[in-house]
């Protein structure tokens, strides 16, 4: 049942995601269900090539890939629906979706008897690589690329999971909230990684 929802809950929250990035870079039906897609299943196709799942597995997701087309077809001809909503809760949405595939990964990874690096890779991938090909396609600098805190939380997940969270649905959901929690948080209070610019002087 965890696996399920958390498959759910990421995927409309990923779609949701990819759509509103197409919209905003006015692309046509195709390319907002093509980044749609790619934002809600592309982390996963990059775990599984990663640990040893062949890609293939991702079409046993029928209800998820119907799942994810509804939602991408009402949020396109019904806009002003959402939107103004979207406005307002689209960081949340993105942080469920973060939090919701970066537990499921690692909860794979684990079911596979991998050790503690794999899970923390297939947390992050899972949880950040969907919206790495988005920003790519949309011709975007990837989020988790920027100063601010984001792929570092689907490693805490991944972290937390490969040294024995509980696994029960409250032990899940308890460690989703916290990760939906820190990533809002780290935005609240603009937390920031450490970073370096570089700058050059010119000899005149």
């Amino acid at each position: 049942m965890s696996w399920e929802i958390l498959n759910i809950i990421g995927t409309i929250a990923f779609a949701l995601s990819g759509v509103i990035v197409a919209m905003e870079e006015e692309y046509d039906l195709l390319g907002v269900y093509i980044l749609g897609f790619v934002t809600a299943f592309g982390g996963g196709a990059i775990r599984n090539l990663l640990i040893g799942v062949p890609v293939s597995a991702l079409w046993d997701q029928g209800n998820l890939f119907t799942i994810a087309i509804i939602v991408m077809t009402l949020a396109f001809f019904l806009p002003t629906f959402w939107i103004s909503q979207w406005m307002k809760w689209g960081l949340l949405f993105d942080a469920i979706g973060l939090s919701a595939f970066a537990i499921q990964g690692a909860m794979f990874a684990t079911s596979m008897n991998h050790p503690l690096s794999a899970v923390i890779v297939a947390a992050a991938l899972t949880g950040a690589g969907g919206g790495m090909i988005r920003d790519v396609l949309a011709g975007r600098k990837p989020l988790f690329l920027r100063s601010e805190i984001y792929i570092v939380w689907a490693m805490v997940a991944g972290l937390l999971i490969g040294i024995g969270w509980s696994t029960s649905f409250l032990g899940i959901a308890a460690l989703l909230l916290l990760i939906v929690a820190l990533r809002m948080l780290s935005v609240y209070y603009n937390w920031r990684l450490p970073y370096r610019k570089l700058s050059y002087m010119k000899n005149n």
